[in-house]
């Protein structure tokens, strides 16, 4: 390594314009002993210079000692251990879920978060426990992966930033119904790239996590099982509303779905529909159970209306 580099610093010599004919001169016999093996001849500066250059090149670890086969069958062996933790975690928690309707949101929204844990705690496994790289290099590789991936992969990063701002600021969880857009439904599913929600058709709607940080959101329930529903029937405008409220109120109390501990509202609006003055009736009820909600509905529904007719204050035609 000596040897190369006195025969660079000679052709440097040689061809350099502004070196007077004395410092030629001087370098000849300086060459001649170097090529003779002897770098004795060789400045003080530039050995030590060739020193710690030869140093440093020994002090940087080989790919070799950093992966080799053993390290990475045991990294393979972690991951498919934190695969299998995670789907078994995933099934027992939610069986516990729907065991205990009371604290089923609860329990469902702890589920993405414990994922991300146990994934974050099998990569640090992997890098400190498995390959252990030195610092330095884990400091170079990060900064290199981290300027390529933010432009080859700006939308998924966003996505996942957007995932985990969803999980710390928590605007739903899953078990919430929630509308983001045009897509209503039940959230089933939080991820660091999407949010999966199911709508009333059993449609399963996939929505990124950047576009839900950018858009309105409207909860139904907000962590509760019960949330409200409204039932809307247009009446006569001559029906006497006195009558209507009562039997409204009562659908509401005996059906099956209904959730009493919260408060029942009938309220009346005057609307125009087709040329042609209705009274709209909003009965506002909750419901026990955020999965019965259309249900719930459709009960109120047809209760009300079997009852309005029963007792003759509307003519069936007029529902039509």
């Amino acid at each position: 390594m000596k040897t190369k580099f006195a025969v660079l610093w000679l052709i440097l010599v040689a061809f350099h314009p502004a070196l007077s004919q004395s410092q030629k001169a001087d370098t000849v016999p300086k060459v001649i002993v170097v090529a003779n093996g002897d770098s004795s001849a060789l400045p003080p500066q530039d050995t030590s210079v060739v020193d710690r250059v030869e140093q440093k090149m020994t002090e940087v670890p080989k790919l070799s000692d950093i992966i080799s086969l053993g390290k990475i069958f045991w990294s393979l062996v972690f991951m498919l251990a934190g695969y299998i933790l995670v789907r078994f975690l995933d099934s027992i928690l939610g069986r516990l879920a729907e065991k205990s309707p009371r604290y089923r949101i609860t329990i469902k929204g702890l589920i993405p978060v414990i994922n991300i844990a146990i994934w974050l705690f099998i990569i640090f496994i992997i890098i400190a426990g498995v390959f252990h790289p030195p610092i330095a290099t884990v400091l170079a590789v990060t900064a290199s992966v981290g300027i390529a991936v933010g432009f080859a992969a700006q939308d998924i990063l966003k996505n996942i930033f957007g995932g985990i701002m969803i999980l710390f600021d928590r605007p739903f969880q899953v078990g919430d119904k929630i509308e983001v857009g045009s897509h209503y439904g039940e959230v089933v599913e939080i991820g660091l790239r999407s949010t999966r929600i199911v709508t009333p058709d059993d449609s399963l709607v996939t929505v990124p996590n950047s576009e839900i940080m950018n858009t309105s959101v409207s909860n139904s329930n907000s962590g509760e099982t019960n949330c409200q529903v409204v039932a809307e029937i247009y009446l006569p405008i001559t029906v006497d509303t006195d009558k209507v409220r009562q039997i409204a109120m009562e659908a509401a109390q005996v059906s099956r779905f209904v959730f009493l501990n919260k408060p029942i509202v009938v309220l009346f609006f005057n609307e125009v529909k087709e040329r042609r003055s209705y009274l709209k009736m909003r009965l506002k009820a909750y419901v026990s159970d955020i999965r019965y909600e259309f249900a719930f509905k459709s009960d109120m529904t047809e209760i009300v209306m079997r009852e309005l007719i029963r007792e003759k204050v509307v003519d069936p035609e007029d529902l039509s």
